[in-house]
């Protein structure tokens, strides 16, 4: 029976494989790393993605250091692989787990599926960076959710019948997760938001969350913005705050981290969002909402470029939030149809997967750039 090992550790990868193991059936062996450890809250995203609740398939990742992650993860992965070997390993984006699974299933010979593939920030200081450019080193096959990162690939050499353009998973995992209204009014009293008028934030990665200065810019800016801002805290984010006594504003309401559901919930009900997160950049590409996002660079700008989202320095958050909030803007959002795909994403990783096990039992995809996203 055909075996493909889908790889995930962190939760932006469960919600966007989700689809993906559904689509592959019988045939998907979830391996979960273990990369992200609070338990509480994978389980969470767990059933939510539809993913049977997993037991880390390598013990002692979480909470480890990037280099000590990687180099477990290769180890442990290529050991699970020797005892029982899949036909084909899929990863997912450009965390540590992707960049490790990546690398073990290629030295042991088995091919490599890469989702949203060609990514590119060209920002080597961003650790995702690193990763993406490994993983493309090792992949088989590059599922690029859009024309500009099927381009980057081709640019850097990678054979274009490897490179096709699938759209991205993300969106339909959105869709399927869209919050009725009964479902956003439950979840607003459940937060306390007292009216629709309100900010959502993310803020975790470490460009932000491990530099109190900044970190403490960013609340301050965020509570300029004249509107309650609702805050789930992640982990790494809270830690800085207790550490450094960073002083959280008066207007932001700290809650814990949300599953996904309850997350799109409250971003389908939000004014604005603020957020550093990769996948909220996709994200609103679906429901429609304006979103600045606070890095020093993106690998997204597709997002930026059909209005959904401004980059900003936390100096900068107050004038982009006035720019994405202008009448006329909000209007033309609300028509703009997403650039990651037409929500069929994961049944072409799906088909392309089994086609690179076994290409002679199967219909070769189409020339990969003339493939409808």
């Amino acid at each position: 029976m055909t075996s493909v090992a889908v790889v995930f550790g962190t939760r932006p990868e469960i919600i966007k494989l989700g689809p993906v193991i559904a689509a592959l059936g019988p045939a998907a062996r979830p391996v979960f790393t273990g990369q992200h450890y609070d338990a509480a809250l994978i389980a969470t995203f767990l059933e939510v993605a539809g993913v049977p609740d997993l037991t880390p398939a390598l013990p002692g990742i979480g909470g480890a250091g990037r280099a000590g992650q990687v180099a477990l993860m290769i180890t442990g992965l290529t050991a699970l692989w020797q005892e029982s070997r899949p036909d084909a390993v899929i990863v997912q984006g450009d965390t540590n787990t992707a960049n490790a699974a990546a690398q073990a299933a290629h030295y042991l010979g088995i091919p490599v599926v890469h989702v949203e593939a060609g990514l590119r920030s060209f920002d080597r200081n961003m650790p995702e960076e690193i990763n993406r450019l490994v993983i493309s080193a090792v992949a088989d096959v590059h599922c690029a959710a859009t024309e500009e990162n099927a381009a980057f690939l081709l640019a850097a050499g990678t054979p274009s019948e490897a490179v096709h353009i699938t759209g991205n998973p993300i969106v339909e995992a959105t869709r399927a997760m869209l919050p009725t209204e009964l479902e956003r009014r439950r979840v607003l009293a459940e937060t306390g938001v007292g009216s629709a008028d309100f900010v959502l934030a993310t803020i975790h990665r470490p460009e932000n969350a491990d530099d109190p200065a900044r970190l403490a810019l960013i609340l301050s800016q965020l509570a300029r913005l004249g509107r309650p801002v609702l805050l789930p805290l992640h982990p790494r984010t809270r830690q800085t705050i207790s550490r450094y006594d960073v002083q959280v504003p008066s207007r932001i309401t700290v809650i814990d981290p949300l599953d996904h559901g309850r997350f799109l919930a409250l971003a389908c009900s939000a004014t604005l969002i603020v957020s550093d997160s990769g996948g909220v950049q996709e994200e609103v590409t679906v429901i429609g909402k304006p979103l600045v996002v606070v890095r020093n660079s993106t690998e997204r700008p597709e997002a930026m470029r059909a209005g959904f989202a401004l980059l900003a320095q936390p100096s900068e958050i107050l004038e982009a939030a006035h720019r994405l909030l202008d009448p006329a803007h909000l209007t033309r959002l609300a028509t703009t149809p997403s650039p990651f795909g037409d929500g069929h994403a994961a049944t072409r990783i799906a088909e392309l997967t089994l086609a690179a096990i076994s290409p002679s039992a199967q219909e070769p995809p189409a020339p990969a750039l003339l493939r409808a996203a």
